[in-house]
């Protein structure tokens, strides 16, 4: 009974699962397909390695896991991935947390090995995503994609309507430990409504006794019959250390910081903005 109303419900919107067992919809002009595969293999990190010049990755890669939204009439793609995440990360090299003492032996590959932490070791990305148009398009040698700041604002109130949820999926992109000295974690939701698609892509830090960092990426499109697509994104960048929420009178306590979204209103916002994608064509 509760997959002929899920049916029922796709029919409803003018939607359609994925062909060949691949999952996700077709929906309103939109293909939007999410993958979750293991981690990288060794010979699949040391080829990452290679091509991202660098020796420090995360513990876990997600490499193969990937969300796409493609809009078929324009050859829009908007996808994420942890390649393109870590390539952010290293290119914006971040200065490495301080690290408490007390927890820095844990950082030890070997016993009595001296620890140096000069590289950001807690993978932070200021990656909002990677558009590109599909290669499969006619428009693709004559478009460029790039996002304009605008005024418009993401809709927030629209979006908690109870308007049925006719596909939901997390894709985990790579997660570190930080050698059991907190997390890092970077993640991407989706959900697709009769009304349009929503997603939010969180990287999340807690550096315990330190820092906690959270860099959210939201992006938002209402289906419309438009040759290209509308679809805002907002960004916001948060962070304070443990000290800061202690004068607040925050628990200094590391358990009490195991839900970000929780967490978040008692950050400090860093950096905001909202953009809108848009298309230059060259003829």
């Amino acid at each position: 009974m509760e997959l002929e109303m899920e049916k029922k419900e796709l029919k409803a919107a003018g939607a359609e699962p994925l062909p060949n067992g691949r999952h996700g919809l077709l929906i309103r002009g939109w293909e939007i397909e999410s993958s979750n595969r293991p981690i990288l293999t060794s010979p699949e990190l040391l080829l990452w390695e290679e091509k991202l010049k660098t020796s420090h990755l995360p513990e876990m890669i997600f490499g193969n896991s990937v969300l796409s939204l493609t809009h078929l009439a324009s050859g829009t793609k908007i996808n994420f991935n942890a390649f393109d995440a870590l390539a952010g990360w290293k290119a914006e090299a971040l200065p490495p947390v301080e690290v408490p003492a007390a927890a820095k032996w844990k950082f030890r590959s070997k016993p009595f090995e001296q620890v140096i932490l000069d590289y950001d070791y807690t993978f932070t990305t200021p990656y909002g995503g990677s558009e590109m148009i599909d290669t499969n398009s006619k428009k693709a040698t004559a478009c460029n994609l790039y996002w304009e700041d605008c005024e418009e604002k993401i809709n927030v109130a629209a979006l908690t309507s109870k308007e049925p949820i006719l596909f939901y999926d997390e894709v985990v992109l790579y997660e570190d430990e930080l050698a059991d000295s907190g997390v890092s974690l970077l993640t991407v939701k989706v959900r697709i409504m009769p009304s349009g698609w929503y997603l939010l892509l969180r990287y999340w830090l807690r550096v315990d006794g330190a820092l906690m960092r959270l860099r959210d990426t939201r992006m938002h499109c209402v289906f419309e019959e438009q040759s290209f697509p509308v679809i805002l994104r907002e960004s916001c960048w948060r962070e304070g250390t443990f000290n800061a929420l202690a004068t607040k009178g925050y628990p200094a306590d590391t358990a009490a910081y195991n839900d970000p979204s929780l967490i978040s209103p008692r950050l400090p916002v860093v950096k905001h903005s909202t953009q809108k994608l848009k298309l230059d064509y060259n003829p």
